[in-house]
């Protein structure tokens, strides 16, 4: 006579099913209130889907469709098709706001890129009194870009009375024009936006010096390796995704750049600093083009994802060497 097999416990036979008690939810079940405790996190959402609904994403939506309208508020649209694109494309001052945007995109990102490293190496360490020196340098990020585009207009003040030139004078240099010059403008503008941007980088780029094993410092210095070649050899590849990030946001940040010139300069003197953003501006609230100045901001929105993603490529491709 054979006995039928049993678990390990030896309590229940293997081919008996399992009985789910009820009122129980049996082994290997999904209670009932799986589903509802799934739904908690979204609830919690629902508020910041509602704000980004309301002011982000019905904005755009609607921005792509005034772009192919001819606008006339309480006279109704009438369609255009991509005249508007059209007329963006063919207008001098947006094609020169297109030159001064990338001038600053190409001079800020790679200023600001050497300064946050330079800043990163020089602040790097475990010391507790740099974590002072950090803040310090860390306060442009987090101060409002109007106030910091107004402290350093009032540093521009184009006369020897103007703190900028008051040094200047005091060394035994002329006075300079700065933002009141055409020829240099976009220059110093260039400068706010390297000192604005370079302790973001810093900080990002310290993120990815925390990530470098010390043991391949210490193996360099017994190999006689010296600062350049350990700069070269160990930094610099481990840097490389930190890298990534500051050139995919300094390239997003440069296009969306507007604040700044706004408070400094207005896009003046003669259109010498207007860029994308502020040219959009002017089409659509000083000529109330509002159709054609959709259409501009569309092509930025464009613009902007085709440069993201292929940054992104570029950079994730030497990362795959």
């Amino acid at each position: 006579m054979t006995t039928p097999a049993t678990d390990a416990a030896g309590t229940r036979p293997v081919s008996e099913p399992l009985r789910s008690v009820p009122g129980r939810p049996g082994r290997g079940r999904r209670p009932r209130w799986g589903g509802r405790r799934a739904l908690i996190p979204w609830l919690f959402l629902v508020p910041g889907l509602i704000l980004a609904l309301t002011f982000k994403f019905i904005p755009m939506i609607e921005g792509f469709r005034m772009s192919v309208f001819e606008v006339r508020p309480f006279l109704g649209d009438i369609f255009v098709g991509f005249d508007n694109y059209a007329a963006v494309l063919g207008d001098s001052r947006f094609q020169d706001a297109f030159r001064h945007t990338i001038f600053l995109a190409v001079v800020q990102t790679t200023g600001a890129l050497v300064l946050g490293a330079l800043l990163a190496l020089l602040l790097e360490g475990q010391t507790r009194r740099l974590w002072l020196v950090r803040t310090g340098v860390f306060l442009p990020v987090v101060t409002a870009i109007a106030v910091v585009g107004e402290i350093w207009r009032i540093l521009y003040f184009p006369t020897e009375a103007g703190f900028i030139n008051s040094v200047l004078t005091t060394l035994g240099l002329p006075a300079q024009q700065f933002l009141s010059d055409p020829n240099t403008a976009l220059w110093w503008v260039a400068v706010v936006g390297i000192w604005t941007a370079a302790p973001y980088n810093m900080v990002i780029i310290l993120a990815g010096l925390t990530g470098v094993n010390r043991e391949l410092y210490e193996s360099a210095a017994v190999d006689g390796a010296n600062t350049l070649q350990r700069l070269r050899s160990i930094v610099l590849p481990a840097l490389r995704p930190a890298v990534s990030v500051v050139l995919t946001l300094a390239a997003i940040r440069s296009l969306r750049m507007f604040t700044e010139i706004y408070v400094l300069t207005g896009g003046g003197p003669a259109g010498s600093t207007e860029v994308w953003m502020t040219r959009v501006y002017s089409l659509g609230f000083n000529s109330n083009d509002l159709g054609v100045a959709s259409a501009a901001s569309v092509l930025l929105l464009i613009t902007t994802l085709a440069l993201t993603i292929g940054v992104r490529v570029l950079t994730s491709r030497k990362e795959s060497r």
